[in-house]
């Protein structure tokens, strides 16, 4: 009992020899201070210096070596380990980096326009778009011009956009209706007749007058559009004249049927009459039918 009493007074009293030992540390700016550290903890060590003056420095303003030689106190270096950098041999080794190849599209060795097109599933894809791009302007100049749809898109899909470009250029075909062609073979065949009664007969005879016959132009066998209504009823637009002023209009349309007495306006996309009740706005998509009545004198 007295052994082991005397080995904790002699660790007591070296303890306390360190405590107050006079020590000489280096700070991280390269200047240096003595005294006797006379406490530690977490946040540093407070030191005695000449004439009683007490110090407190933080474990961060020492330097290396400082540190290093302060970590020999066992009750020191657990405060001091984690300020002391690891030498190199220390650090552990950096992990290697491996690249792994990319797969990446092989290119053609000589490329052109429309074979770099053939050769990827990209262009393959954008030229389907345009095919059927083509196909579809084929269709819509096929209304324009009133042509055929099957006739312009047959060509356009032998030769895209030339097809369609040859069509664009012809001028608008636009048909006659049977009951015009039979007034026009009619006419003709009464006038001929009539010369030759002219001539054999007595020209103390009157002429009779000729009978005019109403003129139908029907969806399916017309196409209603700005151009047809601006050329074929051109009589019926602003102040009358012409054929408007031997014939009255009659629409018949999706809205219903009504009286036309004059056309205000022809757009793009509609034509405005005006009618014994008001002006009426109807879409040429909805137009269904024209008839110009023949005026009673």
């Amino acid at each position: 009992m007295r052994k082991i009493l005397f080995l904790f007074s002699l660790w007591f009293a070296m303890a306390m020899m360190w405590s107050t030992a006079a020590a000489t540390l280096t700070m991280t700016d390269g200047s240096s201070v003595e005294g006797d550290i006379v406490k530690f903890d977490d946040s540093g060590l407070l030191l005695r210096g000449t004439g009683d003056t007490y110090t407190n420095l933080p474990w961060g303003q020492f330097s290396q070596d400082t540190l290093k030689q302060l970590s020999a106190n066992s009750k020191i270096k657990p405060l001091v380990e984690v300020f002391i950098e690891p030498d190199a041999t220390q650090r552990p080794a950096r992990a290697e980096t491996n690249i792994n190849p990319v797969k990446r599209m092989e290119l053609p060795s000589d490329p052109s326009l429309i074979g770099g097109f053939v050769k990827s599933p990209v262009g393959l894809f954008i030229l389907l778009v345009l095919y059927i791009a083509n196909l579809y302007a084929a269709f819509e100049v096929s209304l324009i011009r009133a042509r055929p749809a099957l006739q312009v898109i047959g060509l356009a899909a032998v030769l895209p956009i030339i097809g369609p470009a040859i069509f664009l250029a012809l001028p608008m075909k636009v048909e006659a209706s049977p009951e015009s062609a039979a007034d026009s073979t009619a006419t003709g065949a009464a006038g001929a007749n009539e010369e030759i009664k002219i001539v054999d007969a007595s020209w103390n005879q009157p002429q009779e007058n000729k009978k005019v016959e109403a003129q139908i132009f029907a969806r399916g066998k017309f196409t209603f559009n700005k151009r047809f209504v601006e050329t074929k009823f051109a009589g019926f637009i602003g102040e009358l004249k012409g054929d408007a002023l031997k014939f009255s209009m009659e629409v018949k349309a999706a809205q219903g049927q009504f009286a036309v007495e004059r056309i205000m306006q022809v757009a793009a996309s509609d034509v405005i009459f005006d009618t014994p009740n008001g002006q009426v706005t109807v879409p040429l998509a909805d137009i269904l039918e024209i008839k110009l009545n023949p005026k009673v004198v």
